[in-house]
């Protein structure tokens, strides 16, 4: 067995004072390094392809719906083997598995290549290879969030889970951007294979990890049930997902942004600046926290503070529904996404320091399963609340009613309102 590039907690240095900055640390590492570097290859690369997708439908159909239809395609497979990616990654080494679905990325971003650039006509043929990219990315998210423990010292997890979502902020960002600058100069056929170099660039850091098998003395293939019932005796690291689901449900209003960009703040039919700016609002919030986010590692009652910041996203969220001027509402979906990282960043490193090893990976399935049907459940709740009443109505209720849910959740489950970092039992 080779042993992770973990440098001991005590062989650390002292955590400098900052007050601002980043908590640049785990970049120090050899193992988490390459992690990171395939991150950002990754999260870029899957902006882009996200982009080239949507338009490579519309362009074979001329027809929205099927645009919507792919997103179904692509949920499905991300929903259903994020769960088993987690068992798959809590059975095997954890290097291989990363290792043969990286490839698997890449492989289905040259085949999209290909088939642009050869100018089939076939819509299903582009969605089967979006469904079996998105499985391959269903087993590899939670694998990664899972290998992180692994090689960082515990007391920089946090530092290390802000360094991850604000690369993933930026991928948010620069994919589409980029995606946009490149299309009417390249052609789609050229973005996928922009998003397969990157993939390939991945691909070479994760051949470079070292071997992270899985830990205690279990016989036979890892099982999806027992993940489940291992975080229903755990009140801590449940609350973290009912906590997630009453933010995300209640108080993601995104699928408004097309008809509010319109009606509440001047925009164009069909899109145009506001438009824009609304959906890069959060993830530019997003990327504000994770630069300035040098104090997060420094937070013990971590608990307290992801009650906090969901509180503060309601806040936010209801003030946004309240404005007809653009610049506000920017400013308001920025404070959200500031502390959607914040709360993003405790609830990622409670779930990876608070659970056992063999845990760790279905763990982190069901926070991919959580994180990406959330959103959608809160399209759909949003869209129908506003076709029968109003824009403002849905979102402001919906801020509102994050608000209240938190504050229940948080008297209710005392087990995430009194964790404290310094005097919690972590297992091994």
């Amino acid at each position: 067995m080779t042993a992770p590039e973990t440098p001991e907690s005590s062989d650390q240095p002292a955590a400098p004072k900052r007050r601002i900055l980043p908590d640049t640390r785990p970049l120090a590492i050899p193992a988490y390094r390459r992690i990171f570097v395939s991150g950002v290859a990754t999260t870029i690369g899957s902006a882009v392809t996200a982009v080239a997708v949507q338009q490579q439908i519309f362009d074979l159909t001329g027809d929205s719906a099927w645009v919507g239809i792919s997103s179904a395609v692509a949920l499905v497979p991300l929903v259903v083997l994020g769960l088993f990616g987690g068992a798959i990654a809590d059975t095997y080494d954890r290097r291989k598995v990363l290792l043969i679905t990286s490839t698997g990325i890449a492989v289905t971003s040259i085949a999209l290549w290909l088939c642009a650039f050869s100018s089939a006509e076939s819509v299903w043929v582009v969605m089967g290879l979006l469904a079996a990219q998105q499985g391959f990315f269903a087993v590899n998210m939670p694998t990664r969030s899972a290998t992180l423990p692994r090689i960082v010292p515990r007391e920089l997890v946090a530092s290390a889970n802000a360094l991850n979502m604000s690369v993933f902020a930026v991928g948010v960002i620069v994919g589409p951007v980029l995606a946009g600058v490149l299309l009417p100069i390249t052609g789609l056929p050229w973005l996928y294979f922009l998003d397969a170099l990157t993939l390939i660039g991945a691909l070479y850091a994760v051949i470079r990890l070292p071997s992270i098998p899985p830990t205690g003395d279990r016989e036979g293939r890892a099982k999806v049930s027992e993940g489940l019932a291992y975080l229903r005796l755990r009140p801590l690291l449940l609350m973290t997902f009912v906590v997630d689901i009453i933010a995300m449900v209640c108080g993601m209003p995104r699928a408004l942004f097309p008809q509010m960009a319109e009606d509440t703040f001047g925009g164009p039919p069909g899109g145009g600046a506001a438009l824009g700016l609304l959906n890069a609002a959060l993830a530019i919030g997003s990327l504000l926290g994770g630069l300035t986010g040098g104090w997060i590692q420094r937070v013990h009652r971590q608990g307290l503070a992801i009650l906090a910041a969901i509180v503060l996203w309601g806040i936010a969220v209801t003030a946004f529904g309240l404005t007809s001027i653009l610049w506000l509402a920017v400013f308001f979906l920025a404070v959200g996404g500031w502390a959607d990282l914040v709360s993003a960043v405790y609830r990622s490193t409670l779930l990876q320091v608070e659970a056992t090893d063999e845990m760790r990976g279905r763990l982190q399935g069901v926070f991919t399963v959580v994180v990406a049907g959330g959103p959608r459940l809160a399209d759909l709740a949003h869209g129908l609340v506003a076709s029968w009443t109003s824009t403002t109505v849905s979102v402001v209720g919906g801020g509102i009613l994050c608000i209240l849910l938190t504050v229940v959740a948080g008297w209710w489950g005392r087990s995430l309102r009194d964790y404290d970092s310094r005097t919690a039992h972590h297992p091994s």
